[in-house]
């Protein structure tokens, strides 16, 4: 059964993995930005994002809960989809018509 250190220290990693992991819906453009009231794209800083995510499921690998395992998991196999349906649409935005 886990202690009370051992569920807030869950509960902290979740919130940081999700806190990533809305920025980087967010420069996604998948989530209006809260400071400018505007969907914005940033490919760069997704990219970003999403490989620190990418890099704590890596470093993390065999000492999280299932949960946190399953959480992270998700998140970056549905951010690197994201990512990359984004910088298609982006890529032909950029072709001449």
């Amino acid at each position: 059964m886990a202690t009370e250190q051992e569920k807030l220290r869950e509960a902290q990693f979740l919130g940081l993995i999700s806190l990533l992991a809305n920025s980087a819906l967010q420069q996604l453009g998948k989530v209006i930005s809260p400071v400018t009231g505007k969907v914005e794209i940033n490919l760069e800083a997704a990219k970003l994002t999403i490989d620190w995510l990418a890099m704590l499921q890596e470093k993390t690998n065999g000492n999280l809960t299932d949960q946190e395992k399953q959480v992270l998991s998700s998140y970056v196999s549905n951010l690197q989809l994201n990512y990359v349906d984004v910088k298609k649409m982006e890529d032909e935005k950029k072709q001449p018509s």
